[in-house]
């Protein structure tokens, strides 16, 4: 069970985002956003060597041009549980709508400032949220919204640069901090290069909902190492529909 009560880590929102292409395959883009692909691969040199623009389209949903958020896992600390929910969809707009709705909800029922927490995530699922939530015409809440604020007023954790204590040189996965920390590895049954295909060719939502359940779950407690705390164990966790 979780010990005790801490007001510090109960404002905080622990997120993860599933992301995958837009379309299953390349061919399905509309020409403009083909030729748009082939100069972003080739101006930032992520073309592997002898891969063809077909091929490197597996990895479209990192790039929130190309991409669109089919799962955004959220999960908070409530009392003496683990509370974790998760916003899927097929239709991206409603997604972000009823993450934003969640959000709202979270900071009204908290009745003071909260901060979002997720690894990388100032690199990748902060602006990614963001950026979608433009092209989805949602108004992006004003946590996110970090235009004009100064660095010490950004309300945005980030797990791998609590991990880099000032270090930039290099990446560390969520999963290899769970296990040098001795927690169960998140990707037990998929990993993230994964989701594009069991979304597209299974399209098995609930898989990869459970997937980034497990990534948020693992977040909190690798949140909790970092802070020198205790992890918390399986059975404190409560899914909320």
């Amino acid at each position: 069970m979780i010990a005790s009560r801490d007001t510090e880590k109960e404002n905080i929102v622990f997120l993860d985002i599933e992301t995958v292409p837009q379309k299953p395959d390349f061919a399905e883009m509309a020409e403009p956003l083909q030729k748009l692909w082939e100069e972003k691969l080739t101006r930032q040199k992520l073309l592997k060597e002898n891969e063809t623009l077909t091929e490197a389209w597996g990895r479209a949903g990192l790039y929130a041009e190309f991409g669109k958020i089919i799962c955004i896992g959220v999960g908070f600390f409530e009392k003496d549980s683990f509370q974790l929910r998760a916003f899927s969809n097929d239709n991206e707009k409603k997604v972000l709508q009823d993450f934003s709705a969640f959000l709202s909800q979270f900071i009204e029922f908290r009745n003071r400032a909260i901060q979002l927490c997720a690894h990388n995530g100032k690199e990748f699922d902060y602006p990614y949220i963001a950026r979608r939530m433009l092209l989805n015409k949602v108004k992006i809440p004003a946590i996110l919204d970090n235009g004009g604020k100064k660095p010490w007023e950004v309300p945005l954790l980030d797990t791998l640069e609590m991990w880099k204590f000032g270090d930039y040189k290099a990446y560390s996965s969520l999963n290899l901090l769970a296990t040098i920390f001795g927690l169960p590895s998140p990707k037990q049954d998929i990993d993230g290069s994964k989701v594009g295909e069991v979304y597209w060719q299974n399209h098995d939502l609930e898989r990869i909902v459970k997937y980034c359940c497990n990534d948020v779950a693992t977040l909190a407690n690798v949140y909790l190492c970092l802070k020198g705390r205790e992890p918390f164990n399986e059975q404190d966790i409560v899914y909320k529909p």
